[in-house]
């Protein structure tokens, strides 16, 4: 079997209903736009696809597909996807390539695997569970009073935790910490993410707090180009760090946050920022070795297949972007998240299958 076609397709991506806010500083949710789908075909007619849908991403996977990755794809054995995955950090060398698009190929292989044997791709990674608990991962509301409402309506819902990303202010978001707490009790697991709001010394004032209220996890409280703060701040603070989000590099930068004391609960793993599958399961293998854990990103399709497949990872992550609360229709009245049953990854519902998904046939082109 050899690759024989890649293309990369334009597909409408619709904005969010409501649309939302993520911290002070950062743009929130954006207008109607575009993701692309890469596709990768064979000689004997199977097919993988893998969809990006930052904005931007749709210019920027067609741009890379035409100017090298046809070129550097055509003729592989689409099953090498440790050598593919290799030529794609050779690639990334000269390109410099957005986190979300390094992955993209990797996850078409890993799609179009799948699809040969008929196996979801949790399978083909070995599975180590069929269902895993969800955490509601709120967008940024206005009020305290909305976040607790907001809490409110996950719990009733079934969600086992919530995780807060709030404004940015290390003195405002404390004190909602400290309301979250007393409004859910002591047994509702809660987590923060900073979407790397802060320097150091809000970040330590910050983690103090979150301790003092039981908080699970602190995640991402500064960018994280400066390993060396992450282990001052892990020093300081007594509670966890999840680290590693969204730095460059996949498992081998996260090894420099464990080496450097700074990965104290894990560190975050996702197809999307990691280097696609394999290099989400390089990581949580990393972190494993460590006796840490690699929590997944995100609730995109592929982040079910990783959180069914990874032993070290504890909750699926579900995004909540609106109050009134709206479950996400894969999330049962429990709280859980089932492992998906189609072969290969699957795409979100909404694509137009036909012309993604239709068989190659050679045509001379």
């Amino acid at each position: 079997m050899r690759i024989t076609h890649v293309e990369s397709i334009r597909v409408p991506l619709p904005a969010a209903d409501p649309a939302f806010n993520w911290r002070r500083g950062l743009l929130g949710s954006s207008p109607d736009g575009e993701a692309a789908v890469l596709r990768i075909g064979t000689d004997d007619g199977a097919t993988g696809v893998a969809l990006a849908t930052r904005p931007g991403m749709a210019a920027a996977v067609e741009d890379i597909v035409n100017r090298v990755l046809r070129e550097q794809l055509t003729g592989e054995d689409p099953l090498q996807r440790e050598y593919l995955w290799h030529r794609m950090w050779e690639i990334d060398r000269t390109e410099e390539l957005p986190l979300p698009v390094l992955g993209l190929v990797d996850i078409a292989l890993w799609d179009l695997a799948g699809r040969i044997t008929s196996q979801p791709v949790w399978q083909l990674l070995g599975g180590f569970r069929t269902r895993i608990p969800a955490y509601a991962s709120t967008v940024t509301f206005a009020t305290i009073e909305e976040f607790l409402d907001v809490a409110t309506q996950c719990l009733e819902l079934g969600y086992q935790a919530v995780k807060l990303h709030a404004w940015g202010d290390a003195r405002a978001d404390a004190e909602l910490a400290r309301r979250l707490r007393e409004h859910v009790g002591p047994d509702i697991p809660l987590m923060y993410d900073g979407s790397a709001g802060f320097d150091l010394p809000d970040a330590i004032y910050l983690g103090k707090a979150l301790a003092a209220s039981g908080f699970l996890w602190y995640e991402e409280p500064m960018r994280e180009f400066n390993v060396t703060a992450y282990g001052r701040l892990a020093r300081a603070v007594e509670i966890p760090l999840l680290v590693a989000e969204t730095s460059d590099g996949a498992h081998m930068n996260s090894a420099d946050f464990i080496s450097a004391g700074a990965a104290t609960f894990g560190v975050r793993t996702s197809a999307s920022t990691r280097g696609g599958i394999t290099g989400s399961m390089r990581t949580a293998h990393l972190a494993d070795a460590f006796r840490l854990r690699a929590e997944v990103l995100g609730d995109e399709v592929a982040s079910r297949h990783l959180s069914m497949a990874i032993p070290n990872t504890t909750f699926y992550e579900s995004l909540i972007t609106s109050n009134v609360v709206r479950k996400k229709p894969e999330i049962d009245s429990e709280g859980f998240v089932h492992a998906p049953t189609d072969p290969g990854i699957a795409l979100p519902a909404g694509l137009d299958y036909p012309r993604v998904l239709q068989p190659y046939v050679d045509t001379g082109s």
